[in-house]
This record gives structure tokens, sequence and C-alpha cells, in this order.
């Protein structure tokens, strides 16, 4: 008796689509890469009932003679791949040949296509079987239309959520392939609403108005940089526009979308001290690369890839984004609406012009804080500004007012600068904050100073939190593996995981300075530590060690040493309520203008905004 059988084609195409066909966005997704890959340079998308009821897809690339187009839909027919090491140099967005007859096998299809030559072809498939194919008008391009999703299999219908959340993941992967490809125009319909439009005129900032919004494009910052394996563009978010997510954070590697996790550390790691603790920026990056370099055969989806010499590429990202938020002055206004809902048009689930040269900054003073100061001192526990931020609400289905109005070009302000990239900065080359004289004390928390073009406030707490990081951070820096001998030594109880981790990466330990013996039981003895440990910290420090190793698999000094410099210039900062002398008032304007990054505080919250001359003039009616 056999109990192996051969599944029907039907039943095969069914368990292939539940790997390709998740949802309605996943047809999106596949079908107007199909177009992509076709050449086209518009594609349309309309849908009915979040893409349930209809899904259209129009575009006007090169299209398929009959024989073509009924081969398109037999399991891994393809166009892009003919022998085995094409699948090592792909080039194209899709390559397995699953798509159409997945699509085919859970809804009803009609593919009308031709390639301007001789007359079109118009075929039907209901439920994976083909009921029909006949000769259509001549016209070049494909037009897919598939409805009914999922009407045959109940079970996936049910998980499908509401139209409006639905509607909003083919929102996203539309914004998604407008940012991956600005060179092809693309439209977004709803029951006939308009909910994306872009020109194709290449400009991938145009784009980013179209879903963003035009001020927030405006505001973002270019970025480019180049090695011998990569070269990376794009454009950044300041710090001062952030989101509660990681989904408005795009990376693209030739021209794919993809969802990489290190890549989108690399871009957070360039924004550090700079962002609010739970917030994240908005970045659109693509990362040019010989296909040899990349293996995007991982998954059905298409969005994991591997990718060779992984740490050059993400070393050159955070550089980049680094050395770009260095160039600019991050001084918020203080009548901008910070931390504002996102546009509705914008990312939600995918579950998937050149600065003129500034002078250079004052030389950092290496001085341990003004006397007039508190001293520094050992803390114990985090600022109670590391508040936790809840994400974003979903937003609603995308509205058409937010859709960019085009013009021929964008500003020509607003072009990518054009350049050679330069070599890595050694020292800041940021513009430093501007002098100012201080003027008063605003509740004993805030700091009014002044200057020719604009009324400047300080927070005296998140500036001196800045100078004693700066300052704390290269002390500790300073210190390699000099370690403290400890009078009595520190008894730390463990479980049992943590006991066997241990024991077995003990070396790993002793490294940076952390020396665990056994002490019965589950019991470790710790009769040494490195020596910039903060003071009556080190239990915790130790603590957050052995996490670290257990789900990093390796212990980030830098990391931790980045914490300690953190939790002490927190504690050691001056409070709110504190009233200061005028002549401590100007030590800390003076020593904050010092700083690398006068901006933020190592938590990420503003120091100081501004009020121009306009500004107040607006708010005293001044200017009507």
């Amino acid at each position: 008796m056999t109990y192996v059988k051969k599944l029907p084609d039907g039943l095969a195409n069914k368990i292939a689509a539940g790997e390709v066909v998740e949802r309605p966005a996943s047809v999106v997704k596949e079908l107007v890469e199909n177009a992509i890959d076709a050449g086209a340079t518009t594609v349309q998308v309309d849908v009915e009932e979040g893409g349930l009821s209809l899904i259209r897809v129009t575009d006007n690339g090169r299209g398929m003679d009959q024989e073509d187009a009924e081969l398109a839909f037999e399991r891994h027919a393809t166009s892009k791949l003919s022998r085995e090491k094409d699948l090592f140099q792909i080039e194209t967005l899709g390559f397995r040949g699953e798509a159409l007859p997945s699509i085919a096998a859970v809804s009803n299809v009609t593919m009308e296509t031709g390639d301007g030559r001789e007359a079109g072809v118009l075929i039907r498939y209901q439920g994976g079987k083909r009921i029909a194919c006949t000769p259509s008008k001549s016209r070049q391009g494909t037009q897919v239309e598939v409805r009914d999703l999922f009407f045959n299999t109940p079970a996936r219908l049910k998980y499908v959520r509401t139209m409006n959340t639905e509607v909003a993941n083919v929102a996203d992967v539309m914004n998604r392939q407008a940012l991956a490809h600005p060179d092809v125009s693309f439209r977004l319909y709803h029951h006939g609403k308009q909910l994306l439009l872009t020109n194709g005129n290449g400009g991938l900032q145009p784009v980013l108005a179209a879903i963003y919004g035009r001020q927030t494009a405006r505001d973002m910052l270019y970025i480019e940089a180049e090695t011998d394996d990569y070269r990376v563009s794009g454009w950044i978010a300041k710090p001062e526009t952030y989101r509660a997510s990681r989904q408005y954070m795009s990376t693209f590697v030739n021209h794919r979308y993809i969802r990489h996790y290190p890549l989108t550390k690399a871009i957070e790691a360039g924004y550090h001290t700079l962002l609010p603790i739970g917030k994240h920026p908005i970045a659109a990056l693509h990362i040019e690369m010989n296909v040899g370099l990349i293996d995007v055969n991982v998954h059905p989806s298409k969005l994991d890839v591997r990718v060779s010499k992984e740490e050059e590429l993400l070393q050159l990202v955070e550089q980049a984004v680094r050395e770009r938020l260095q160039q600019e002055r991050l001084i918020p206004a203080g009548d901008q609406k910070r931390a504002k809902s996102a546009p509705a048009s914008e990312q939600m689930n995918l579950t998937f012009a050149e600065p003129a040269p500034k002078p250079a900054p004052e030389p950092r003073r290496e001085e341990p804080p003004a006397p007039s100061e508190p001293e520094p001192s050992p803390v114990s526990h985090a600022s109670a500004h590391e508040a936790s931020f809840s994400d974003d609400a979903p937003a609603e289905a995308p509205e058409a007012e937010t859709v960019f109005e085009h013009t021929d070009a964008w500003p020509e302000e607003q072009e990518a600068p054009k350049r050679e990239p330069e070599a890595p900065a050694t020292e800041s080359t940021g513009p430093e904050l501007p002098e100012l004289r201080p003027i008063g004390q605003f509740h004993g928390t805030y700091i009014l100073a002044e200057n020719e073009d604009a009324l400047y406030m300080i927070d005296q707490h998140a500036a001196q939190e800045r100078i004693f990081y700066e300052y704390f951070r290269v002390k500790i820096g300073d210190v390699d593996k000099d370690v403290q001998q400890l009078l009595v030594p520190i008894l730390l109880e463990v479980t049992k995981e943590e006991e066997i981790l241990i024991n077995d990466r003990q070396s790993d330990f002793e490294n940076i300075g952390i020396f665990l013996e056994p002490f019965g039981g589950q019991t470790f003895r710790v009769h040494a530590h490195p020596t910039w440990f903060p003071a009556g910290d080190e239990e915790s420090v130790i603590r957050e060690c052995i996490e670290e190793v257990k789900n990093n698999k390796r212990i980030s000094v830098h990391e931790l040493r980045e914490e300690a410099a953190i939790l002490m210039s927190c504690k050691a900062a001056i409070k709110a309520n504190r009233y200061l002398t005028k002549d401590e008032i100007q030590a800390l304007v003076d020593r904050l203008r010092t700083c690398e990054s006068p901006y933020t505080c190592p938590h990420g919250r503003p120091i100081i905004i501004h009020f121009s001359d306009y500004d107040m003039e607006k708010m005293f009616k001044r200017i009507m």
C-alpha cells in the first residue's frame, strides 16, 4: 500500500499560494513587480473593498503574445531565469515563476495583454482552472484583474482584517514601490478615489512629498556615500521629525525594497543621542551593489536578503547618516508642532541643497566640570526622562488630500546635491551653536538667551547632561582593561540557564575585565571588574553583560560604556527648579557651545529651541 502520493496540481497551487499570497497587498506587490520587470513606466492600481472584491493592475510594459501569456500561468514558468547560474546574478524583482499561478488558484483572474505588434490575448482563470482564452484588441501592455480573492479558501479569508486595514497595507506596498522606482509613475485608487500619484520623473524627493507631505519632504536631508563595493544615497529626516515606529525607514538594494534589521539599526546608530527614546527617523535609502554580493532567494516574500561584506555596508550607512547630520544646526523652532500625527498616506503596516561651509567648531575642552557646577556622582537609577512611548495608533485609509500636486520639476533649491564622496571627517565639521547672550531664567528650569536673530530657550538639565555625557564618554573611553580588585567580592545569584552560559563563556567575560568564580550552587563570586563601572551600580552592569551575551551572543563594551556615560551624566546634571546665578548661566551656555553635538541631550530630547524675529512679530500681530 502506498502512503506517499503526488498532490494534484490544483491543491499544490493552493499550498504555494499560502506562502506567496497572504493578503490583498501581497497580490498587489507581485503584480506591480511583474509590471516593473516588464519595463513599464506607468502602473495604475485600482482596488475595491480593500482588494478582496477587485484588484486591477494596468501597465504599459512590453506585454506578451498568446504563447507566453498561456505559459505564464504554469508553475515555475518565468522569463527572468534560464540557467542555474542566473540564480546568483538576479537583477529582476521576480524570478520564481509562482505569483500568477498562486494568485489564480485562490481567485478569479482575467489577464489581457499584448506586445503591440499583433492582436492581444485575453485569458480567464477561475479557482486555478482556465475557462477562456480569446483574442483581444491590440495594444502594448498588460492588465490583470483579480476578483473574489480567497473565495475558495475560507480559512484564509477568515483572517483578513478590516477594509481600512487592507487598504492601508495596499497603500504601503505602493508607497514602497514608488520610493524604490521614482522613474515609474504610480497611481493608486480605492473605489475611484485617488490615494497616490507620482509623476515618475526620476526624483526621489517628489515621491517623498507625495507620501509624507510637501513640508516633511522639503525638510529632509540628502546623503551620499560610496566605497568600492557599495554606493548609498537617499534622504533622511532631521531629528525633530520622527515617528514611533520603524516602518518609516525604507531601505532599497538595487531598487528592491528589503526588510533588513541590521540596516535599520545602522541608520538609527547615525542618529545616536539625537532622537528621543522610543522614536525613530523617516528615511529612504538606496543602496547599489554588484548583484553577486546579495542573495534574494531567501523567502517567498523576497523581503529578506543576505548581504556579503555586511559589516562594511553597515559602517558606511551609519557614517553617512552621522556626518550629514553633523553638518546641520539642529535647533528646532519653538512654535513647531513636534511628534505630530503621521499623514494617513504614510507607510503603515508591512509585515513586510548642500549647506555652505561653516567655521570649524571650537576645540572641545577636556577639563572637568567647573567648580560652580555640581560634581558628577555615581548613580544607580536611570533618568526620569527615559519614559516609554507607545506606538502611534494605526491610521485609517489614506486620504486623497495628502497627494502631492506635481509640477514639471521639484524646486531647484531642493535638488539632491551632486558631489564627490568626501573622506571621513576626523573631527566634528558641523556648525557650532550661535553666540548667545543670556538674559534670564524661566521657572528655574529654562535659560533665556538672545542674539541678533532670535530668542532662545535652553533646558538647563538637558544642556548639562550633554556636557557631562561628552566629558564622561571620553574619560570612560580612555580606560582599556584596567580592573578594580574588590576587597569585598560581589555575590551574584543566577538562574540555571545563566550558570551554564557563564561557565561556557567564561573567557568572554574575562576579556572585558569581569571575573566570575563559582561559589557553590548557582552563585558566582565577582572579585574584580573594570574600573569604568559606575560606583554603586556594578552588579546591575554585570547582569546587563550576562543578558547581552544571552540575547546577542556577544558583549559590546562600546555599548556598555555608552550606557554608563549616559547614566552618570543624567544623575550629575542640575535639575529643574534650580535657580542659577548670572555667572553660572553664562558658564553653562559657554560650555554648551564647546560640545560636539549641543542640540540634544543623551536621551535625544532637545536642549535648545528658538523663536525667530519673524515668529515673534507674527505672534504679536505685527505681521498679518
